[in-house]
């Protein structure tokens, strides 16, 4: 599937210095929905079009900053769009007939096992993590969490999701000027693999700030 969008996309990029910014914000969207779309695609070669002053402002770093928000106001859309596809449309009906929506029940459990156990903290922290990034919004949306929160959470780790990918497009644009956009992105995510661990560290680390700062919370409102 990579590859096969690899190939059209890389076709459309031809032509970003013209609307490379709604590409960004149109592709992050689906990505973020429940539509199967890796955003490594999109966001790794934008950060590297950035380098290279190919897109609109032929600025590098104001290319990449509002690289980063278009990617991350893309996946607002996307996040919001399964929040109230879960809010309407409730829980028995996404669990009978979410697998023509692209939502399997097995998936869809575990993410409301990972938002019962982390609340509202698990919108931001499964942003950063594979397959389950698009659906956290679902069970966000069943149990009706705050939309401002919700905003806040999603918007944080859809941030910090873009702004990963596009700097690492930024620092191979850095080393190399004629790279395919194929190995472009498929570099990219080799660079990406070999370093989630410290993204894993970064979570973990979050998490039990947020659970330690939850608690005290809780004990002095009671």
């Amino acid at each position: 599937m990579d590859e096969y969008l690899i190939n059209h996309i890389e076709i459309v990029a031809a032509n970003a210095h013209i609307w490379g910014y709604l590409i960004v914000f149109v592709l992050m969207a689906v990505e973020s929905s429940f539509i199967p779309f890796p955003s490594e695609v999109i966001m790794i070669p934008a950060g590297f079009l950035a380098y290279r002053g190919a897109l609109t402002f032929n600025a590098p770093f104001i290319d990449i900053i509002f690289v980063i928000l278009f990617g991350v106001f893309g996946s607002l859309v996307g996040a919001f769009v399964n929040y109230y596809l879960a809010l309407f449309l409730g829980r028995p009906f996404l669990y009978k007939w979410g697998k023509f929506f692209f939502i399997k029940p097995n998936t869809l459990e575990r993410s409301e096992e990972i938002f019962r156990e982390y609340g509202d903290a698990a919108t931001f922290v499964c942003r950063l993590l594979p397959a389950i990034r698009q659906l956290i919004s679902i069970p966000a949306g069943i149990s009706r969490m705050s939309i401002g929160r919700f905003a806040l959470f999603t918007a944080l780790g859809a941030g910090l999701w873009s702004a990963i990918l596009a700097f690492i497009g930024y620092y191979l644009g850095s080393i190399s000027r004629n790279m395919s956009y194929a190995d472009l992105v498929h570099k990219g995510k080799d660079m990406l693999v070999h370093n989630y661990g410290w993204i894993l560290l970064f979570l973990a680390a979050f998490i039990a700030v947020y659970m330690f700062i939850h608690h005290k919370v809780m004990k002095t409102s009671r």
